[in-house]
Parts: structure tokens; sequence; C-alpha cells
């Protein structure tokens, strides 16, 4: 890795993020965020040597906050803290996941308002460096006092008692991983632990990461809707320069000139059925700007809050030197970024809806006008019967994920923290989703395929062309039944691994978002 980020507590975007959980940058705290720790930490340090009771600091924590520690007892305070707090439950977040969520709890340590010594984020940077990575639990977070449980089996392993990702996928103890790697643990000093711990990175990192997938995701309904278009031989009209400015919401222009450039201003197909007798094509077909272009919308306002996260400070008490203050805060309460994942979460699943709508198009023949199912010799083959009905399986589990995680709430530690945002739950089932929304739309790309081939000889113009003979080159044309699955898979990883986008990319340009 040659490039190097530089942490200062700011400028971090979804796409460095992105970039540091797939190894594609170094990182270094940089000169100015650790002279902005050094001065907060002197600060605490000094009101410390003059006594002083300070939540966190030498205090219990929650509604053990009236209970006074003593000054023997403060790193003993905050190793308990961590252990106590490691109660997490559940199948671990992804190795991509634990280094985004580290950078993040990294990046906003680095702001100095935390109180704490450069060593704890140099220690997290040194476990990213050497690819330490802390095994993780995914369930237990509540959102609110921040991740406490997922923070806490990080800080865990950085202070040399959790565990870490073993080189064949299980978890084992760091302290194997220490000795292989010269590495040493961190000896948490006042306040640290509560630092390690109180933010909203965990769902924060979870969200940047699958809010990356969705863009892409989103790229691909265009992509899929223009190649379903050609193939049930819809107009083109509903996407003219003229319609937009009408009704001037962003994504619907964008989304206009996506399909249009993806489908060309013509092709042999569309000449075919110039003098058609059709009007008007079906909503999944003709609505794609409205609906296409408000997902687009709402994941452009989840991108910014989500950005604004991951450049704040999350702590409590946050630290202000120069204003000789140190203050109780609620900024760890993750509902900022809880209502954003799950506005994002329900505007993923209704653009895959109408992915599913054109799928029950091109295999109904009273609306594609081609043989039932997409099978050549129907009865004998079933065609592409049960690829509809896997996506209507998708996108029905999708309408249930999509229930608000934000508008729960639980009281928790003894109802002193009463009000809690699930915001990493929302950050889950976000993920869960795109996961989905991206097979459904590999399906659509599947049976659009399908459909233009029942076409032949007439092609279709510009991407949608160059799309159909990138699929071709691994999926061949069904003249028979076979395992479907196996195809949906393939056109999934052609997706996952961005080559589909670089055809469409070789052929129209970087689409618009």
């Amino acid at each position: 890795m040659s490039k190097i980020f530089e942490l200062t507590g700011s400028g971090v975007t979804i796409e460095l993020v992105h970039q540091v959980a797939y190894r594609k940058i170094a990182l270094k705290l940089s000169d100015q965020a650790r002279q902005e720790m050094l001065k907060s930490r002197a600060y605490i340090e000094g009101r410390l040597a003059n006594g002083e009771v300070m939540y966190g600091v030498n205090t219990g924590f929650g509604a053990f906050s009236s209970v006074r520690i003593s000054d023997s007892e403060i790193e003993e305070l905050q190793r308990n803290l961590i252990r106590s707090h490691s109660a997490g439950i559940g199948a671990p977040f992804s190795k991509e996941e634990t280094r985004a969520i580290m950078f993040l709890r990294a990046n906003a340590l680095s702001r100095g308002h935390s109180g704490i010594r450069p060593a704890v984020v140099e220690k997290i940077l040194e476990f990213i460096e050497k690819d330490i990575l802390p095994y993780i639990p995914s369930q237990g977070s509540v959102g609110a006092s921040g991740d406490l449980a997922p923070l806490s089996h990080l800080a865990l392993a950085l202070i040399g008692e959790g565990e870490v990702w073993g080189p064949d996928g299980k978890p084992i103890s760091v302290q194997q991983v220490f000795a292989q790697n010269n590495c040493q643990p961190l000896v948490l000093k006042a306040k640290e632990g509560l630092s390690l711990i109180n933010g909203c990175q965990v769902m924060t990192a979870v969200g940047m990461l699958t809010a990356w997938d969705a863009r892409r995701f989103l790229w691909m309904t265009d992509l899929a809707g223009a190649m379903s278009l050609e193939a049930l031989r819809g107009s083109r009209s509903a996407f003219d320069p003229l319609i937009a400015p009408t009704r001037p919401h962003p994504g619907e222009a964008k989304t206009a000139r996506n399909l249009l450039r993806l489908m060309g201003t013509t092709s042999q197909i569309a000449e075919s059925h110039a003098n058609c007798n059709k009007v008007q094509d079906a909503y999944s077909l003709r609505c794609m700007p409205a609906v296409h272009g408000a997902a687009k919308d709402s994941l452009g306002y989840v991108w910014k809050v989500l950005e604004i996260e991951a450049n704040s400070s999350t702590d409590n008490p946050l630290v202000f030197a120069d204003q000789n203050k140190v203050l109780s805060c609620g900024n760890f309460h993750g509902e900022p970024v809880a209502f954003a994942l799950d506005f994002a979460a329900i505007s993923a699943s209704a653009a895959a809806n109408m992915s599913e709508c054109r799928i029950e198009k091109l295999i109904n023949p009273a609306m594609s006008d081609l043989p039932a199912f997409l099978a050549p010799n129907g009865g004998l083959n079933s065609g592409h019967m049960i690829v509809q009905v896997a996506a209507a399986s998708l996108v029905s589990e999708n309408k249930i994920l999509s229930h608000p995680a934000s508008v729960d709430s639980i009281p928790t530690s003894a109802d002193k923290e009463d009000h809690v945002s699930m915001g990493t739950i929302a950050a889950r089932k976000y993920a869960s989703i795109v996961r989905n929304c991206e097979n459904v739309v590999a399906m659509e790309l599947l049976s659009s395929c399908q459909a233009l081939d029942l076409l032949a000889p007439l092609k279709a113009a510009s991407a949608v062309a160059a799309v159909h003979a990138l699929v071709r080159k691994t999926v061949p044309f069904a003249k028979s039944d076979r395992v479907f699955s196996k195809d949906i898979a393939e056109i999934s990883r052609l997706i996952s691994t961005n080559e589909v986008l670089s055809v469409v990319e070789q052929v129209v340009g970087r689409l618009e978002f």
C-alpha cells in the first residue's frame, strides 16, 4: 500500500472507509491530531491531580456514576469496564467490517475531545497495519451510550484479553498473535476504557460499507431496468429530458439520463416496434426515474449523514481543554445514524420491489409477447418460473427487514439509559437487505438476457448489448432447464466484483448518482 491517510478526526469519506476495509490504504496519526490529544490528556491529568471528580474518569459508569473510585483503582476500573461490557453474542462482524469499525473509532478519538493518550489510537492503527482483527460478535448493541458491547470486544483485544481472527477463520486468543507479531497489549489509563467504547462506530462502519454497495445496486437497477425495457419492447419516451424539470427531484433527472445512456437513442429492437399499438408501459418501466431516482436521493441523504458521523466526536464526557470544560453529553446516542439507515433500508427495498415486478413482466406472456417463463419449449421446461418466485421471496423478506429498528426503544442500565436507538440493528438489517437486493437484480439480469436472446436476430444497443455479451461469456442461453441458482450466483459475482459496472463505464462512462 503506497497511499497513506493521516488521521486528523476529519476528512473521512465512505470511499476512504471502503479502502481501509479492503486494505487499499495505510493509516497513521497526524502530528496535528497528536498535539490535540496530548493537550486534552494533559488537561484531564491536571484536573485529576487537583482531586476533581469526573464521570468515567474516577467514577463508576451508568447507574454507578455516583460511586467515587480511588486513584489507586482507576486503571482497574477501566479494565473491569471492558471486561464486563464484552457481552456480545452471535456471528462476528466480517474482517472488512472490523477494519472499518477500528478505523472509525481511531478517527473519532484522534479529534482530541476524549482526553486520552495518542498511544490508544496508535495501538488501534498497529492492529490494522498488522491485520490483527478483533473477533467482534455482531449482536448485543442497543445503539446508545455507543455500541458498547461490540466496541468492548474490540478494546478487549487491544488490552490483550480478547480474541482475534485466526488464519483458519476461527477465533484465537490475542496472546497467540501478540507473540507472533512482536506486539504488546495496551495498558489503559484513566478514562481510556470508556473512550474506546463510547460511540456509534459499529453501526456507522457497517452502514458505510453497505451504502457503498447500495450505490452500485442502484446503478444496477438502472441497467437491469434498461435491459428489461428493451426486452419488453418498451418506450424510451418516459425518459425524455423535457419531463424531469417539471418535477425537479435530482434523482429523477439522473435516472432518466442514465437510462437513455444505457439504452442509446434507439436500437434494432426499438425500431421493430416503432409503430406498435401500445400507448403506455407498466409502472415498473415507465416510472423508473421516479422510483429509482427517489432511492438515489434517499441514499444521497444517508451518505451525508454517515460521513458527518464518521468525522464526529462521540465520547462522553467530552473534553474542551481550551475552554476549560469537561462536559457530559449525549453525542454517543445513535439516533441520527439509526434514522438514516432505516430510511436507506426502506428505499433499497422499494427499488428491489420494482426489479421483481419487471421479472414478472418478462416471464408473463400476456405482458411480454415472449414464450411463457422464457422457456423455448414450455411445459417440458419450466424456464424462469422459480427465478421469479425466488425474487418474490427476497423482496418479501426485505419488507419484513425494513421495519424500522429506530422506532423501538427499551430502558437499560437501571433506567439511567432510558432511550436507545437500536441503530446497530438497523445497520445489520440494512446489510442483509442490500445483499438481497443485489441478488434480485442479478435475477432480473438473468431473465432480461434470456428475453433478449428470444428476440434474436434483433439486437439491443449501447451498454445493454455490452452487458448481455459479458453475461453470456459465463452464463449461456438456456435452451432447456438447468440449475438456475448457479447462474444467479455467477451474475451476482459479476456485479459484486464490479465487472458489470466496468463494462457499462467502458461504453457510456460513469453513471450518475
